[in-house]
């Protein structure tokens, strides 16, 4: 299956940068969220991530900057932003980006299942949650499965393609080529909790959670070591804070209730989202950010 348009719903944190990836590839993209400014937010993410790329390519003296002001607006061009389901219509791919509580995620592919064509795939950027119980909300459980972006979208080529257990062989395959036709790299999965990254960097991070909690050293000279010895691209406070407190505790709790103790659960993160600072979308988290 060939993808000629595609959709995101939720403009937060990842989806502006996932339909950024998509309108790279020249894939017109619907952009869908509840509210005009977080639709607004995720299309000046797009422009800014676009701008950056395409900055590098003119400081390689790849383009001029004639062209990359032309490119950016061609791929800012390609992504519509809505608050309804105008244009679902004619997707043939759509990747759900709201966040992670399955409730909201099973009425966001209830929804789906009613405004997009019967041939369309319905695919879920959760980073921990049963793609089977997502599929039970439609009609079309063969063709829903998990399509795992990884943080930052624009950057990261990691994609993984999560069976369900109704999800076909065809859309596996179709969900794998789409991640092949925008630029990144599929690895299939079965489901289970954390998936395949997840279970890896969580089993990981969770030691450097535990060993900060224990040794008292604050989440910024963790960062600093970890970041100085390139062990992660940056400190995995910092990047808890770009991703969303919420969503981290969520994967973590998660993965703890499912493999046991030896996922820990940082406490200072829950008393965070306890409070209500969930990192750089509210201003404060690990580390004050400025608006």
């Amino acid at each position: 299956m060939f993808v000629f348009k595609a959709a995101v719903v939720g403009a937060g944190t990842m989806g502006g940068e996932i339909a950024q990836v998509m309108a790279s590839a020249d894939v017109p993209v619907v952009l869908k969220d509840v509210d005009r400014k977080f639709i607004d937010q995720g299309l000046e993410k797009a422009r800014q991530v676009t701008e950056a790329q395409l900055g590098r390519l003119v400081k390689k003296e790849k383009l001029t900057q004639e062209q990359a002001d032309a490119q950016l607006e061609d791929v800012v061009g390609r992504i519509q932003g809505t608050t309804e389901y105008e244009g679902f219509g004619e997707v043939d791919f759509v990747v759900e980006a709201v966040p992670e509580k399955m409730e909201v995620k099973q009425a966001v592919f209830g929804e789906l299942d009613a405004v997009t064509p019967g041939h369309a795939i319905l695919a879920s950027n959760t980073s921990s949650l049963s793609i089977s119980e997502m599929a039970e909300a439609t009609s079309r459980p063969d063709k829903v499965v998990g399509f795992h972006f990884f943080y930052p979208a624009s950057m990261m080529r990691l994609i993984e393609v999560v069976e369900g257990d109704e999800t076909s062989p065809e859309t596996m395959q179709a969900a794998a080529n789409f991640a092949q036709a925008i630029r990144k790299m599929p690895i299939r999965c079965a489901e289970c909790p954390g998936f395949v990254g997840n279970r890896i960097a969580n089993s990981a991070i969770s030691e450097i959670w535990r060993a900060q909690e224990e040794s008292g050293a604050t989440p910024e000279e963790v960062d600093k070591l970890v970041s100085e010895a390139k062990v992660l691209p940056m400190g995995p406070f910092f990047l808890t804070d770009q991703l969303g407190l919420d969503t981290v505790l969520h994967v973590a709790e998660h993965l703890r209730d499912s493999y046991g103790d030896r996922f820990y659960v940082h406490k200072q993160m829950k008393e965070l989202v306890e409070a209500g600072n969930l990192g750089a979308k509210t201003g404060k988290g690990f580390y004050e950010h400025g608006n």
